[in-house]
Order: C-alpha cells, then sequence, then structure tokens
C-alpha cells in the first residue's frame, strides 16, 4: 500500500454570487476527483486553526503533521533553504518580492503586476548583488532570486548572530505568535523594518534591512530592465518586500522515521521543497513550474509513475489555484482546478490501481476570490482508494466536504496521523 497525497495549492474558496453561489471547486468540472470522492471519505480541515489565515509555509508545515507553534521559524529561512542558499544559525533570512512603489510610499503592487519574468528578476538581483554595500554593521549578504517576482534574501554578521524579531517591510503580512499571518486590514504603504524585542541583534538586524531596501530601491530605479518595463506600459519592480525573516531553520523531525514510512516529495516552489527536505523526504527533482499548468501536472504524474516501485509515500504540491484567487479571478480559478483534475488525476486514475493506493486530496488553505488573501476558512479534504469504505456523497467540494464522515479537523496536525492509520490498515 502506498500514499498519495496531493496538496493543491489556494483551491479552497467561498460561496461566489457569478457562479451560481458556487465555489471555484463546485463549479469545476472534476469528474476524476468526484469519482474519488465517491469512494471515499470527505472532511473539512482548518490547515493552521480557527482564526488563522496562514501563509503557505506555515500551513504545509502543520498538514505535514508539525505544530507550526513548535517548528515553524519564519519563512524567510525556508524560502532561502529551498532556493539553494546556506542558511546558518545566526544568519538573517528572509522571503522577499520584486513589487511597485509609488508616490508617497504606497504600494501600488506587491508583485510589480505579476508579470515580472525570471530573466528580468535575475538581472535586477544581479545588479543588487554587484552593487549594494551595507555599512550599518558589518555584514554582507546574498540575494536571489527565484520564481517571477519572488526572491529571498540571506545576510551574514561578521560580529555576532542576527535575529529574526523584526518586523516586515510588506505590510500584507504580520507575525502572530511567531506565524506569519496575513494583515487583512493592512494599508498598502511600504514599512521599515523595527525590533521585537529590545536587543541588540534584533536593532542591527532592522538596520541591515532598511538599510539594504533603501539602497537596493536606487539600483532598480535606474535599472535598465525597468526603464524597458516603464516604455511599454508595464509596471517596474523598483522596491524589494521582505517579510517572515528567520535567523535558523526549524528542526523537524523525520517523517520516515517517524512513521515507517519512505517519503518522496515532489514540489518545485522553495518553501514548499525546503520543507520537504527537512522532513527528511527524498525530492524527486522538478523544473521550474511554466506557465502550462497541464505540462506541469503531466510531468508530475510521469515522474510520480516512474517513482512509485521506490517509495512508500509521495508528497506533491501542486500550483495554481492561488494566484487567480489573489487576483479576484474567480473564472481562471474555476478552470485551473478544472486543468488540475483533467491533466494530473485523468492520467494518474487509470494509470494505478486505487486499491493498492490511499490517495489523499486537499488544499494548504483557503484563497477565496473575493478576499483577493488567504482566509481562516476550512480547506475540503478527500481520503480514497486502499479498501476505505466510501461517504456515500457525490462530488468533491466544500459543500459535499461538510457533510463527509471525517468531520471537521480543528488543525492540520490531526491529517497526517490519520492518513498513516488507513495506509496501515
Amino acid at each position: 500500500m502506498r500514499l498519495i497525497y496531493v496538496v493543491i495549492d489556494g483551491m479552497g474558496d467561498l460561496p461566489i454570487e457569478e457562479l451560481g453561489g458556487r465555489t471555484p471547486l463546485e463549479a469545476a468540472e472534476t469528474p476524476n476527483m468526484d469519482v474519488l470522492a465517491e469512494n471515499g471519505k470527505l472532511g473539512l480541515m482548518y490547515s493552521v486553526g480557527k482564526g488563522i489565515a496562514p501563509e503557505s509555509d506555515v500551513a504545509v508545515i502543520s498538514i505535514l503533521g508539525y505544530d507550526p507553534f513548535k517548528y515553524e521559524t519564519g519563512r524567510g529561512p525556508l524560502e532561502a533553504y529551498g532556493s539553494g542558499l546556506v542558511v546558518n544559525d545566526g544568519d538573517l533570512a528572509l522571503r522577499c518580492n520584486f513589487a511597485t512603489l509609488g508616490p508617497g510610499g504606497q504600494i501600488l503592487d506587491r508583485r510589480a503586476g505579476r508579470d515580472l519574468t525570471t530573466e528580468e528578476a535575475r538581472a535586477l538581483a544581479e545588479a543588487v548583488n554587484r552593487e549594494v554595500k551595507l555599512t550599518a554593521w558589518p555584514a554582507d549578504f546574498e540575494f536571489r532570486s527565484t520564481i517571477g517576482h519572488r526572491a529571498a534574501l540571506v545576510i551574514r554578521s561578521h560580529k555576532g548572530p542576527l535575529s529574526g524579531e523584526i518586523t516586515n517591510t510588506d505590510p500584507a503580512y504580520k507575525k502572530v505568535e511567531g506565524l506569519g499571518v496575513v494583515d487583512a486590514e493592512a494599508l498598502m504603504v511600504l514599512q521599515e523594518s523595527k525590533p521585537l524585542r529590545p536587543t541588540e541583534s534584533a536593532r542591527t538586524s532592522a538596520r541591515l534591512v532598511n538599510e539594504f531596501m533603501e539602497q537596493s530601491r536606487r539600483v532598480l530605479e535606474r535599472h535598465e530592465v525597468n526603464r524597458r518595463r516603464d516604455a511599454v506600459g508595464k509596471m517596474t519592480a523598483n522596491v524589494i518586500l521582505t517579510r517572515d525573516a528567520g535567523d535558523h531553520l526549524p528542526k523537524l523531525f523525520n517523517l520516515g522515521e517517524k512513521y515507517g514510512i519512505r517519503f518522496a516529495a515532489l514540489a518545485d516552489m522553495p518553501v514548499e521543497r525546503a520543507i520537504s527536505l527537512l522532513a527528511g523526504m527524498k525530492p524527486i527533482e522538478l523544473p521550474p513550474p511554466s506557465w502550462n499548468l497541464a505540462a506541469n501536472c503531466e510531468l508530475r504524474v510521469q515522474k510520480l509513475l516512474a517513482s512509485l516501485g521506490c517509495y512508500d509515500g509521495f508528497y506533491l504540491h501542486i500550483k495554481g489555484p492561488d494566484e487567480p484567487g489573489h487576483d479576484g479571478d474567480y473564472v481562471l480559478k474555476t478552470r485551473m482546478i478544472a486543468a488540475i483534475d483533467e491533466a494530473f488525476f485523468g492520467r494518474l486514475l487509470p494509470a494505478i490501481n486505487r486499491e493498492e493506493h490511499v490517495i489523499c486530496v486537499t488544499a494548504d488553505h483557503s484563497t477565496p476570490c473575493r478576499l483577493r488573501a488567504h482566509s481562516d476558512d476550512p480547506v475540503p479534504v478527500l481520503v480514497s482508494g486502499g479498501g476505505i469504505r466510501s461517504d456515500g456523497l457525490r462530488a468533491f467540494s466544500e459543500r459535499e466536504c461538510a457533510k463527509g464522515s471525517l468531520g471537521i479537523l480543528e488543525h492540520g496536525t490531526e491529517l497526517m496521523p490519520k492518513l498513516v492509520a488507513f495506509l496501515k490498515a
């Protein structure tokens, strides 16, 4: 028996009037996930807990079975580690976005129009690494663009450790009990980083981040990439927003050792890749995601099928629905969910014996189109195959999952033990 654990990024949503009061998952054509639902058990899950609208790293840590209040150390170290940067204890690591800054510190777009190419971002990052020199403290840094507008920053002190106890310059997120969460009421104005504790290391860390941000702005504003973008009416990537600072990587227990299961991971984004590596999963290498979602899904099926005989459990993280959720594009989100059903599940299910596999499908968090941000709403969960008795429900959707025998999982940490129990039943 094998476990196939599929997490579809940001799939959860709320009813939308223009979709006839349905969510994008309800409105999407999903015959393959519906077959799994009809033959399995359904439920809902708060990926972290009620009242917490989590960032992806917090949610993924939780739904893999780790208490985020115990293990989470900030998205920054995970983003950096998953991007191939070295993160030692005492280094300051941050998640970054290239963004568009307007007059008076107004953030016009947190993602520079979401059309910054990886090549453009790489050219900007190279200029920042070459031209910015930190002087507020004896330190150097490494800044790396990853995919599109995303990037990671590691600052290394030459004189004592730095501290992740600082505020974000990105106003869209804040720290609550050490976790990165959405700030739904934030004004989109560039922030200054401030220490969260009255320590020299926190004060020094905030000064270094502010200096980096100010110096990098001057580099970006005059860069040829931004001159070209401005000339054709595109938003310029003229500022770097920072968030989720951390000063060490989390010490996650090894999932394989805990459950006696050989785990592999198919995850191409830095943060999910980092978490899976730290959890002791074997990475199955993937190229960066392309704009062709169907091709991305088909490649995952090929890689998964080629590795089936080598591992007992597979964790797959599929991007797609989260971005149109942030953009409020319920039509595109619906289409993306349907594309994943066809290109991933439509190719996977005919190629395996479902009785020999426990298949779980869920989301890391909800990204409701009307909110254009992550929310604390519970996400749908289905578990099928492996001789699991059916709930007799018709389809995979938030509404149907609310009727399922799995009930409502109050914390994401409850799911992994249930999956292992189904696997070993």
